[in-house]
């Protein structure tokens, strides 16, 4: 798409934003709402609106080459990406669930479920590239070193018994027999069909004239079939209800898309390199061309103002500190007058010890109308209180004022610059101009004010030579002890920070030995879009009705997005978002657990620890050697944020009794995780993910103590298996056609996970009977044969997650 179409797209965000701006930003407080269905329709509201702001906002992001239009987008995306954040947290407050359906909302914004599909910002890895790169190159060369891993070197070297060997060579001879028996038997039909049709050549024939006839019409019934069977294939790929096969894949439109955001994305860093030359060498251009007036202009300014403040008052004024602004403060004034009663003020405060005594009676009259007031406050507040209205009210947003931010900056800038000669959109000259002039002129008065004190001070001490004033000393040493008292503060807050048991290490030498012990892995590329699942229909109609739904495995990836991904991947909006420090994710076994902890980490490209109790088992024994283990880990996952620590069967750290045949001490961290956990700030991107598969078997209290988030996954539904056999199949190199029923399957399919379809396909879409797709199409009986062999989740079990 063109650059015009990013630009509308910005456009049409902002005019949204415009419109949520009123709402966010009433003139008056509204009041409070008494009901609940009511409030969560307003705020699902909003919260599907932020959605499509948030849409269109990064799909712009992604493509728009212009540098400066880039940073205002970055600025409201993050915000409106903040924004949902905090709606989510409102919406969970009102329900009381992690899930939440607004089909009634899409029905009248006329939407659909896609429409507000959750988009992952392509930023999170792009503009990491480099920095991921390297750290998989640093991560495969230390994974070169150990070679391969013993548990395969014994699997290797182990010997083959006795026993086993004669087995082997007894399979082998019985199928050699039963192949030369099946031959001969193969044999033995085709002499009797041989014979069987030698005795009934003697038979009468028919005429030519029939047999031509028969002929012709078995053929054209044939040849009829055989088109009709195409016409309806060709009509069916047409209208795009079956896959286009054979197609190669560089002619499709897709990748052709695919091409030309690649380009653009080059094209960006292109712009952006020219960009970053462009704020040196026109900076320094000011510098040179602008800078000496800039100094004379405020050499003169500020002249003016000594004489103007000499006349006023009849002495020099003092000038004002670097901390106060320098020259700066001297224009924020309307008058010299003010600027100097208030520089007087400030002299009588520090120098003058007359009003000791005063201050004292004031210090105690100031106390009895303190206590007044606070009588007054409190009689107030209980007014207050009494008068609130009981009900819902939104909680003040941290990311509203960077919207309202970004939409002055949109309107007052960019919304109806005209562009006509930028057509390839390069950065914008006179912009850098007028923020590149504010530094210069900054630095220029830094300058200005160090002459302009060197010459007030010599005129200051030209007048007291002729009148016989000393001058002033009170201030420096009053200066120097407001110092001292920093630096003593400063001193204390040093005390507080926690040992650091590895400050003699470097970070690399951390990172190498987690990696050598096995704690910090290397993490599959699984994309959050492969967690395949189906928006479901009736969430809205079964709670309407007081029957919880379970969830959708789309409400799933809605839901760990929002969680595990979207703070995860802006260091600014995971420092004000809602902070989410741990999340489990907890369901029946093969229901994608694990595959989800994948793809947070792909999609923010954040490294991943193992902490699974059998993974640490016999690494760092004892207390100190766990104490250790924890830091180095927490120490390199801060240094290295984004991280995610994981935590596999995370019931089993919590169990009442520990079988005596477990060798892992599956408790081990059943103190240090949770202390771990609440030391966690927000400028640390880390966050905890535990799986479990079953967390009744474990102390409810502490598990849900230790981790913050809950969320069940569920066995997929019938839409959500529809859509997985379609893609699955397909993934294993099946062709899908008219012989295959995926309704049927999916129908008998209940209860059946993922993994345990994935493992069906895999049986049945063997090489072979790929190389046979062509003359003996897939049908749906052959997997269920494979399916039958394999135990499902019942619904007790299911029942037995919701109890708990």
């Amino acid at each position: 798409m063109s650059h015009d179409t990013y630009n509308t797209l910005w456009k049409q965000a902002h005019t949204t934003i415009t419109d949520l701006l009123e709402i966010e930003q009433p003139e008056e407080p509204p009041k409070p709402e008494r009901d609940r269905l009511t409030a969560f329709q307003n705020v699902a509201t909003m919260y599907v609106r932020y959605i499509q702001i948030f849409r269109k906002l990064e799909s712009s992001y992604d493509q728009i080459v212009h540098p400066q239009k880039r940073r205002v987008l970055r600025h409201v995306l993050d915000g409106a990406i903040g924004r949902i954040l905090e709606l989510k947290g409102e919406l969970t407050g009102l329900e009381f669930s992690e899930f939440h359906y607004f089909d009634d909302i899409l029905s009248d914004l006329k939407l659909t479920p896609n429409d507000i599909e959750m988009p992952i910002p392509k930023y999170f890895t792009l503009e990491r590239s480099k920095i991921l790169k390297d750290r998989e190159k640093l991560l495969g060369q230390i994974l070169a070193k150990l070679g391969p891993q013993d548990k395969d070197l014994k699997e290797e070297e182990k010997p083959m018994s006795l026993e086993e060997s004669i087995r082997i060579i007894q399979v082998h001879e019985r199928a050699r027999q039963g192949r030369l028996r099946a031959k001969f038997m193969r044999e033995i039909r085709m002499q009797e069909e041989r014979e069987r049709q030698a005795a009934n050549r003697g038979a009468p024939t028919i005429e030519p004239d029939t047999a031509a006839i028969r002929i012709q019409k078995v053929w054209k019934g044939f040849a009829q079939r055989k088109r009709t069977k195409r016409e309806r294939e060709e009509e069916m790929m047409f209208i795009g209800m079956t896959p286009l096969p054979g197609q190669p894949a560089k002619n499709t439109p897709q990748f052709l898309a695919t091409k030309t955001e690649s380009a653009r994305r080059v094209t960006q860093e292109e712009h952006e390199r020219e960009y970053q030359q462009a704020l040196v060498t026109i900076k320094e251009k000011l510098r040179e061309v602008e800078g000496p007036e800039m100094k004379e202009s405020m050499q003169d300014q500020i002249r003016q103002w000594f004489i103007e403040v000499r006349d006023a008052t009849g002495k020099f004024p003092d000038y004002p500190d670097e901390d106060e602004g320098g020259s700066a403060m001297i224009f924020k004034e309307k008058t010299p007058e003010e600027v100097e009663a208030e520089m007087a003020a400030k002299a009588e405060e520090k120098g003058k010890k007359k009003g000791k005594k005063g201050k004292k009676g004031k210090k105690s009259g100031k106390k009895k109308g303190k206590k007044g007031k606070k009588g007054k406050k409190g009689k107030k507040g209980g007014d207050d209180e009494e008068e609130e209205e009981p009900g819902f009210k939104l909680a003040p947003s941290q990311f509203v004022p960077a919207l309202a931010e970004g939409n002055t900056q949109f309107q007052g800038v960019w919304k109806e610059r005209d562009e006509s000669d930028n057509f390839s959109q390069k950065h914008d000259a006179e912009l850098i101009k007028e923020d590149k002039r504010k530094e210069v002129e900054g630095e220029v008065r830094l300058q200005v004010d160090e002459l302009m004190r060197e010459e007030l001070k010599n005129l200051k001490a030209a007048v007291e030579r002729d009148k016989g004033k000393k001058g002033k000393k009170g201030k420096k040493s009053g200066k120097k002890k407001k110092k001292k008292g920093k630096k003593s503060g400063k001193k204390g807050k040093k005390g507080k920070k926690e040992k650091d048991l590895t400050a003699d290490r470097t970070i690399e030498s951390l990172y190498e030995e987690l990696v050598q012990e096995g704690i910090l892995v290397r993490c599959p590329k699984v994309h959050m879009s492969d967690y395949l699942g189906e928006y479901s229909y009736l969430g809205t109609t079964l709670r309407t009705a007081n029957i919880e739904p379970m969830p959708s495995l789309h409400d799933v990836r809605r839901v760990v997005t929002e969680y595990g991904i979207l703070p995860l991947g802006s260091q600014a909006v995971h420092e004000q978002a809602p902070l989410v420090k741990s999340l489990l994710l907890t369901g029946p076994r093969g229901t994608g657990k694990k595959m989800l902890v994948h793809a947070i980490c792909t999609e923010t490209g954040a490294n991943l620890f193992d902490l699974t109790c059998t993974n640490i088992a016999g690494k760092y024994p004892g207390k100190s050697g766990l104490a250790m283990m924890m830091h180095m880990v927490f120490k390199v996952a801060r240094q290295l944020q984004p991280s995610v620590i994981f935590v596999g069967d995370a019931e089993k750290t919590f169990l009442k009794k520990v079988p005596k045949t477990d060798p892992t001490d599956p408790k081990r961290l059943k103190k240090d995780l949770p202390k771990a956990i609440k030391g966690m700030k927000a400028e640390d991107r880390i966050v905890v993910i535990g799986t479990s598969r079953q967390p009744f078997d474990c102390e409810l209290k502490a598990l849900t103590g230790c981790y913050q988030k809950i969320v069940l996954i569920p066995r997929p539904d019938y839409a959500s298996r529809f859509l997985m056999w379609q893609s699955m199949i397909q993934k294993g190199q099946g062709i899908l056609t008219n012989h295959l029923d995926v309704s049927s399957l999916s129908k008998v399919t209940d209860g059946y996970t993922p993994a345990q379809m994935w493992t069906a396909i895999q049986q049945v879409l063997t090489d072979r009977r790929i190389q046979q797709l062509s003359k003996r199409p897939l049908t749906s009986v052959e997997f269920i044969s494979p399916l039958a062999r394999i135990d499902p989740i019942y619904k007790e079990e299911e029942e037995a997650f919701k109890l708990c």
